[in-house]
Order: C-alpha cells, then structure tokens, then sequence
C-alpha cells in the first residue's frame, strides 16, 4: 500500500473564511499512445485544458477568489506540461492549488519528472528508485498527477503523485498492461491555518488488498491527526475518469468514511469529499466495453451539514441513496463548477446559514471560450448573482 507524507506549506487561507474552489468537468479522449490521429487527440486535449488555465488567468469579479482548481484523470498530455505550469506561474493568482491530471506515460518519464521537482518529492524519488532497482520496469506506465501549488510568497512548487491501484485503464490478464504502483501519497498541511487536504487518483478511493485498504489509511492518518493535534483532514479531492462515478463500491467506500460504521472517526468527520470526473461527452477508443455515464462530479459531507434535498437543471442534492451524506451531484454536461468549501461549518452551525453554494456555473460557446450560465433562478440553493457573493 502506501505512505501518506506530511508536506507544509506556505499558503495563506484567510481564516474563518470559506473556500471557493472549480471542478472542470471536461471531455476526455482516452486512446493508445501512438494510435491514429494521437498529435490531433493531444492537440484538442491541451486546448480544452488551456482555455480553463485562461479562464482563471483573466479571472474577473468573484472567480479571483479562487483557492483550487480541479482538473480530471489523464486530461493534460505530458508534452503540454511545461506550458501549462508557465502559465500558472505567471498569471495564476498567490494561494492558489491547481491539480492536473496528466496523461498515462512511461515510469522512465515520470522518474524523470520527479528528479526535476526533487525538492518537493524526495520520498517519491526515492521509492522510485527503488522500485527501478527490482527489476527492468521503466516502461511501464504511470498513471499520475500534478499539484502546483503558487504559495503566498509567490513560489511555484509542484508535487507528484502516482495512482497506486495496480491496472492500466481496467483489469487485464496482459501484466505488461499493469500500472506502476505509486506508494507515496502527500499530505499538504497549511501551518498557518491548520488547513490539511489530500489528493486520490480515481480508483484508488476504492483500492484495497486483503489485509487493507488505501481509504482505513487515510482515516486512521486523520484520526492521528486530530488526537495528537486536534486537527483533521478537511478536504479529500479525488481526480477521475470514471465511466461508473457511482458504482456500488464507491457508494459502499463513502458508506465507511462518513458511517462510522464500527468506530467514531473525527479525523474525517468534517471531510469535504470532492470528485472531479471527466464529462459525459469523453470518448474512450480502448473498447474496454466499459460504456458512460461520464461525468457527474460530486462534492459529498457529513449529513450534519443539513443541506435540504431538492433537483435542479444542472444539479442535484440527495443523500446518495440512503447514506449518511450530503452530497451535492452534478449533470454529465460538459461544465465549469464553481463554488464554495464549507470547511468552517462546525465553528457556525447555524441551521439557516446554507454551508454551500454555488457561485457559478461556465458552459462552452462551441469555440473555446467559457461562458458563465445566467439562467439559474434566484434563490436555488442560494446561489447569487454572477457579480460575487451574497
């Protein structure tokens, strides 16, 4: 399994002030490496990625604000890297965390990657290295993500992350068709504001052997965490490109991490779950015979934060059929969500403040350009007008 590693650093939320965060549910093309039309495919997935790096470059009014930016699994192609981490460090706002989920590329790449931002993924290089060391593995693919953080001095550090679960795209008998297993999974730690949060890549919220499972050692970290220092995990992000977001072991995953099934768990009992899936137009070219729904990003909590059950056009509130959350759901059209984390609702319970809302809504105008959506009615899960906050 893995090492949850504890990483400060310099990012200055504004305390007792919620969060805002973008999910970007966009297309994914998933294909073979060198397959047909490959230039074309990384060409039209770049500019997708680009035109949401551009929207919060250019950012206006409310969107200033933003803290994290979410990007699904496997939707930024690897040669596109450098210009994309240009263009945060030059036009991004301070404070800000932006995950990218990068396309699937060899172990021998990725090490590479690693040696580069060495600084920030010591432990990461090292079990690399060790891992190159058992065996003639460097073509075996990496299934990973980037996190940039740009901290409040300026600085631009960048962390990686490698999905551990063990098979590349689904399940196959070819062992050639196996993922590198990544085993070291960071914890950033903002020392200013005590704020914690992790990153999970698709189906390692799910992943477990025989004797464990990735998501009881995210919780018993968080629960460590909390007796030793009184504080938690508060937000878990996890970057899909999942055609079941709703599979029945998700469900039963989520189920466990905020049922306290067998034991109390307040590491984790004010978690914000966010998942940030590719949208339902993604074409898959593998022919797994695994067939949509993309889509349907989700932000789940606590049931203690009482948000009222309701549908609306492009979202929904439930309580993912029974369980003992809230969870905000989202369409499968291809959309920008734009919103806010409640992460200090403990510390003002009152039951006619609405803990979360959504600030924004950006849909395509067929030309690249994102264009936020006016025709949410007032009063919707109190969501404001597209000048700023209520």
């Amino acid at each position: 399994m893995f090492t949850i590693i504890k990483k400060n650093i310099d990012i200055d939320f504004q305390r007792g002030h919620h969060l805002h965060c973008l999910i970007s549910q966009i297309p994914n093309e998933i294909s073979f490496e060198k397959g047909p039309d490959s230039q074309s495919i990384t060409q039209r997935k770049w500019q997708r990625v680009r035109s949401v790096l551009e929207l919060i470059a250019n950012a206006d009014s409310n969107l200033k604000k933003i803290h994290f930016l979410l990007f699904p699994e496997g939707t930024l192609p690897y040669s596109h890297f450098d210009q994309a981490l240009s263009l945060i460090t030059q036009s991004f706002p301070i404070n800000t965390v932006t995950m990218l989920g990068l396309e699937a590329f060899s172990l021998a790449t990725f090490s590479a990657l690693t040696q580069r931002f060495k600084n920030d993924n010591e432990e990461l290089l090292q079990s690399i290295c060790e891992d190159r060391q058992s065996g003639k593995i460097d073509d075996l693919q990496v299934n990973s993500t980037a996190i940039v953080i740009k901290e409040s001095t300026g600085k631009v550090r960048v962390f990686l992350q490698a999905k551990s679960h063990p098979c590349y795209h689904e399940e196959a008998m070819d062992a050639h068709h196996d993922l590198y297993h990544g085993k070291v999974f960071p914890l950033w730690h903002c020392p200013s504001t005590g704020f914690n949060f992790m990153a999970m890549i698709c189906f390692d919220y799910i992943y477990r052997t025989p004797y464990q499972s990735n998501i009881r050692q995210i919780i018993d970290y968080a629960n460590e965490l909390y007796f030793s220092s009184r504080q938690q995990l508060d937000l878990l992000v996890v970057l899909e490109c999942n055609p079941k977001p709703e599979h029945i072991l998700f469900r039963n995953v989520v189920h466990g991490f905020y049922g306290e099934m067998l034991e109390s768990t307040p590491g984790v009992h004010d978690t914000i779950t966010v998942f940030c899936n590719a949208s339902g137009e993604t074409n898959d070219s593998l022919s797994t015979g695994y067939e949509g729904p993309f889509g349907h990003s989700s932000i789940i909590m606590h049931e203690s934060h009482k948000i009222a059950q309701r549908q609306l056009p492009d979202f929904t509130v439930d309580n993912f059929d029974g369980l003992p959350v809230c969870r905000l759901r989202f369409n499968s059209d291809t959309r920008l969500f734009y919103f806010n984390l409640p992460v200090f609702h403990r510390f003002d319970p009152r039951t006619t403040r609405m803990p979360l809302k959504i600030h924004r809504i950006y849909q395509e105008d067929g030309q690249g350009n994102w264009i936020n959506m006016r025709d949410i009615e007032d009063g919707d899960l109190n969501v404001p007008d597209s000048q700023g906050e209520p």
